[in-house]
């Protein structure tokens, strides 16, 4: 019986010491990686590491930024939305549409606001309420309000003459887009929220185990819905600050934002199985994606190219997902 003990105790705190050795490699793994990838590029490729260009990456991914923030709570909840990038459209035209009919811009943005946070609110009742799957649910919203956007569009751009509106895009304070700023916001914000809050714990518990969180006392479906709701919130503010950058409301832009942002959040540790999610490593995973794309721009490499960097970029986030997942069960 001795000696049955004594191996249980030799056995279990190895067994820790290789998880929290296992931890400690995957949670610094990505900040090396970056740091590395950007001082290899600051002295390879002309022209990356300039001011201008480091203000231009920043604008670059600032939209993408935003909306990882919340896409984190969606994948933390073991869920994801795959509608962000028709919402992000569809706020940006209605927005326009709105101020050319009202010349308040003060409107136009709660307009396309408020339409945001009704698409999400929809999702996020329909997951939780009615149980229907996310990849089915959103992938229908994704279509429903792609093609809202181009039904009241009329299939054309709708132009601003707002100059108001457009000073919105090209605001700066310190030198610095508020868009940036905006997306700065969003990181801090969330990243209380994650870390600080009720909501955020309950977050990554309804991701860990909803069953186990709906017995602890926590409303799970409110919790979604509102996930959901501030998710096309913010994916809708992004969409109006793209309209106000481009002047005009598109209903085909932000094609393909969605797996964008996903591969950011999930390149930066947040797990697809739920329940694990840092705003340090989402921030990261979306300078990572960022950074790739500018790099391509700056040495002229073809877009049709790009394609296939950002889907490899995609599988090997979800790959690193896996080996996360297998080493804190090992």
């Amino acid at each position: 019986m001795e000696v049955r003990e004594n191996i249980t105790n030799t056995l279990v705190p190895a067994k820790n010491d290789k998880q929290k050795w296992w931890q400690q490699i995957t949670e610094y793994s990505l900040v090396v990686i970056f740091i590395v990838m950007f001082i290899t590029m600051s002295l390879s490729v002309d022209h990356f590491f300039s001011i201008e260009n480091m203000l231009g990456l920043a604008l670059s991914i600032s939209q993408i930024g935003m909306v990882a923030c919340t896409m984190m709570f969606c994948l933390a909840s073991r869920d994801f939305d795959l509608s962000v990038g028709s919402t992000v459209a569809f706020a940006g035209v209605l927005c326009a549409m709105v101020l050319n009919a009202t010349g308040n811009t003060f409107i136009a943005i709660i307009a396309a606001v408020a339409a945001g946070s009704a698409i999400g609110f929809v999702n996020g009742a329909v997951i939780a309420y009615l149980r229907i799957n996310a990849l089915i649910t959103t992938l229908a919203t994704m279509e429903v309000v792609r093609g809202l956007g181009f039904i009241v569009s009329h299939g054309q751009a709708v132009g601003v003459s707002s100059d108001t509106f457009i000073a919105l895009g090209g605001l700066t304070m310190f030198g610095v887009s508020l868009p940036i700023w905006v997306t700065l916001a969003c990181f801090i914000v969330f990243g209380v929220l994650l870390n600080q809050t009720v909501y955020g714990r309950n977050t990554l518990a309804i991701g860990g185990n909803a069953e186990a969180s709906r017995l602890a006392g926590i409303n799970v479906e409110r919790t979604r819905v509102w996930i959901f709701l501030i998710q096309g919130a913010v994916a809708a503010l992004a969409g109006v600050i793209l309209a106000s950058r481009i002047t005009s409301g598109q209903p085909n832009a932000a094609d393909g934002f969605e797996l964008n942002v996903i591969s950011a959040c999930v390149l930066g540790g947040v797990s697809l199985l739920g329940g694990r999610a840092t705003i340090s490593g989402v921030v990261i995973g979306v300078l990572i994606m960022g950074t790739v794309e500018n790099v391509m721009n700056l040495m002229n490499i073809d877009a049709f190219y790009q394609y296939l960097v950002r889907g490899a970029i995609l599988l090997a986030a979800v790959l690193l997902d896996q080996l996360k997942n297998r080493g804190s069960r090992d």
